[in-house]
């Protein structure tokens, strides 16, 4: 019977996609890697425009609906009270959102502006070091966490307000689409999302899974090699299937309530123990730039190239437009998992605590464990740079996070951390992945099914590990994620629709709660009416 409850052609659909992807990357890992970086770079030169102005448009649209009459809409009854409290929610979208990517990267992405600033500035200079204590805050911040909304509001919208139990991205299009959503027009628009979701994965794991390994080499002495990561990996997935199968509340929210706190508990180690001052005063001063350059940072595409004396950099190209881009991949994902975890809550709140709790997570890591860093670089206590240009990011962020005091210990808490942001990225993948392919959703998705993406999530990242081939893979998520810029319109468009035309068929403006058995609206009354009635002789109508 529950088989029944499985949509075959997206679940069989979206694995044959990835499938003639992955196995010419396989067999041909070379022509392929070649391919597919002039698509990317094909992409990103001559549509960064496109992916900038998304970012924008996306988060000047979710602050509209925020203060609009749509952000009074509580998903769920009226009365209801919310299925998670404000704490395991922020910290299962943060987990969802960022995973053990915010671990690598606020680690050492200052390394990259410090020696290749924006705006073409000179490297290693003073303007230098101010960029790169700012710009990570940027790349993870507001918009990032606008594009991961979007996607929510129609899909919430409509399982909580509507009362469908379908989590799909195509049917959160149906007031746009109509009936096209049945046919294959959906079930492409499912596939894509589900063939980007993996490919993203790709990434997750190819930052992820080498970083661990050095993080267990420094503990046991044992040397990195393919085996010890594909031992990591397969680990990683055990308790992500393990997580995945446990359902929400018993298994990802304990894992990312465990999370959260295993990383506030590092983040203050760091404080505390590490330069307090500068970190506080640098991450200020960092906020600060952000705040004053907004919008010139998220404007900035290198118009006039290597044109009258002016360098091209490459800088929005490899930066900023590769991270919208990347965010963009992983939104319709993560914005299901926001639409899951917010029933209980307005639109409003759904909006503003996840950028609000997302930008402030990531500017704690960015702003205490990228400072520190930095820190250790600008005093001499250690060579970042040159560490990291001798044995690679992965060893570096080890080697950093074994400065502090309690060095084994740190390291101990660290790689454990990284696990525990992988599975927890993870499960709610493969949780999401399930719901995707299944009909309708009622309670929690069937558990064979989870298990089942939970392992495909892992297998071929697996493969291509031994090929060399993540880096590959992660790329062309990310030039096939390029349709997503198009379904984004239309899951805001149908957001707007869907809802304005549901609050004018209400006779109840006031009301949080939009109720689907609509009654018509009361006509206004007028002083003629009030006339009329204070008439005894008028006829009857």
């Amino acid at each position: 019977m529950k088989q029944k409850l499985i949509d075959w052609p997206t679940f069989i659909g979206s694995f044959l996609l990835l499938m003639a992807v992955v196995l010419p990357l396989i067999l041909f890992p070379e022509a392929g890697r070649e391919y597919v970086g002039i698509a990317n770079t094909f992409m990103t030169s001559n549509f960064g425009v496109l992916y900038l102005a998304m970012g924008l448009l996306v988060f000047f649209f979710l602050i509209y609906v925020a203060f609009s009459k749509n952000g009074h809409i509580k998903l769920g009854e009226e009365q209801e009270e919310p299925e998670f409290n404000t704490f395991s929610w922020a910290a299962m979208l943060f987990a969802a959102g960022i995973g053990s990517s915010i671990l690598y990267w606020s680690v050492i992405e200052w390394v990259y502006y410090y020696q290749g600033p924006p705006f073409g500035l000179e490297p290693e200079s003073t303007d230098a070091i101010a960029w790169a204590t700012a710009y990570g805050m940027f790349h993870w911040g507001p918009i990032a966490w606008a594009i991961y909304t979007v996607p929510a509001l129609p899909i919430a919208y409509f399982f909580y307000v509507r009362k469908r139990n379908v989590l799909k991205i195509s049917e959160a299009i149906r007031p746009v689409l109509g009936k096209w959503v049945d046919g294959p027009v959906g079930k492409i628009i499912d596939i894509l999302f589900i063939f980007g979701l993996l490919g993203g994965a790709g990434t997750t794991l190819a930052l992820g899974t080498p970083m661990i390994a050095e993080g267990v080499s420094y503990l046991t002495g044992i040397p990195v090699t393919l085996g010890m990561q594909a031992i990591i990996m397969l680990i990683c997935t055990v308790i992500f299937a393990i997580s995945s199968a446990s359902g929400l509340k018993k298994g990802i929210k304990v894992l990312s309530d465990l999370n959260i706190w295993l990383a506030l508990f590092i983040l203050v180690v760091v404080l505390i123990f590490g330069p307090t001052r500068f970190i506080v005063e640098t991450t200020f001063n960092g906020i600060g730039l952000v705040l004053d350059n907004f919008f010139r940072m998220a404007t900035w595409v290198e118009p006039f190239g290597n044109l009258g004396g002016f360098t091209e950099t490459g800088f929005p190209e490899a930066w900023t437009v590769f991270y919208w881009a990347w965010w963009l991949v992983y939104a319709p994902f993560v914005g299901l998992f926001i639409a899951r975890i917010s029933r209980g809550r307005t639109i409003r709140s759904m909006i503003f605590g996840t950028m609000i709790y997302g930008t402030l997570g990531c500017m704690l890591f960015f702003g205490i464990f990228g400072n520190y860093g930095l820190h250790l670089q600008l005093s001499g206590q250690f060579d970042v740079i040159s560490f990291m240009n001798d044995n690679g990011p992965a060893a570096t962020i080890i080697a950093v996070v074994a400065q502090l005091p309690f060095a084994y210990l740190m390291v101990i808490v660290f790689t454990v951390l990284s696990i525990i942001f992988l599975a927890t990225t993870f499960d709610s993948s493969s949780y999401i992945l399930a719901s995707v392919v299944q009909k309708s959703v009622d309670g929690e998705p069937i558990l064979w099914n989870r298990l089942f993406w939970a392992f495909t999530l892992c297998i071929l990242p697996l493969s291509l590990l031994f090929l060399g081939g993540l880096d590959t893979l992660q790329t062309a998520s990310i030039v096939g994620g390029f349709p997503l810029i198009f379904i984004m319109f239309l899951l805001a468009w149908s957001f707007m629709r869907a809802s304005n035309r549901d609050i004018e068929a209400s006779d109840d403006y006031e009301s949080p709660t939009i109720y689907l058995k609509l009654r018509p609206k009361k006509k206004k009354r007028t002083p003629l009416d009030a006339l009329k009635d204070s008439n005894p002789n008028r006829p009857k109508e």
